[in-house]
């Protein structure tokens, strides 16, 4: 860490933050929110990671708002632009804000530097303080993200310890069948199928069998 860099994360007076997104409306809203924050001040905007990297040097932030969709492609350009920022500004901490919460999506933001994850029906309130936390040095995610990041640390959600008859399972809930047609279908009782249920859902780390069916398509297991 230079210098110059040790003194703008350590200095007093409102935390600089550059917001990134590439909806002009969305960036404007939440300009207008944080402004209102005496402990936050609006340095800086980009719509893209070129126009982000360039902004850096001349606003020269604490924190940097991510959006992870900058373009309307299928790339995620904002795990890019962490990734840049980690490597060429490690004193800036970036915090990411976007309606994606995906599991996947989430590690590798993480991975790639962010130091917070938050997804954006999240009230003012709890983004203002994720920003403080992560000038802090400090992470910060919501409860959802949050759950992600342990999933990933302790191991927890590993589909690979699927049984077969889980798997099976999973295929006929996918085909959207009810509790008794599994049962009928797998020769097995309502009592068993949901047991099965249970099972796959402590697994897999998720809450809900939709989102079971969901993880598991994503991850090629149907």
């Amino acid at each position: 860490m230079s210098t110059a860099e040790h003194v703008r994360r350590e200095r007093p007076g409102p935390i600089r933050t550059m917001l990134v997104d590439d909806h002009a409306l969305l960036r404007e809203g939440m300009r207008s929110l944080l402004e209102r924050e005496e402990s936050i001040s609006v340095v800086g905007e980009a719509n893209t990671v070129e126009e982000a990297l360039e902004g850096v040097g001349v606003c020269a932030p604490d924190v940097v708002v991510v959006d992870l969709k900058l373009t309307a492609g299928a790339d995620y350009e904002g795990l890019r632009l962490i990734s840049e920022l980690s490597r060429l500004h490690p004193s800036i901490a970036t915090l990411v804000l976007t309606t994606f919460l995906d599991d996947e999506l989430v590690v590798r933001a993480v991975r790639s530097g962010a130091k917070g994850y938050v997804v954006k029906d999240i009230d003012t309130t709890e983004l203002v303080r994720a920003i403080k936390s992560v000038s802090r040095g400090d992470s910060a995610f919501d409860p959802r993200s949050a759950a992600v990041v342990l999933r990933a640390v302790t191991g927890q959600g590993n589909p690979e310890t699927l049984t077969e008859r889980e798997r099976q399972v999973l295929r006929l809930l996918a085909d959207g069948s009810a509790n008794k047609k599994i049962g009928e279908t797998l020769y097995i009782s309502p009592s068993t199928v949901k047991f099965h249920i249970r099972n796959i859902i402590r697994k897999m780390g998720v809450s809900k069998r939709t989102e079971a069916v969901y993880l598991a398509s994503k991850r090629g297991l149907i």
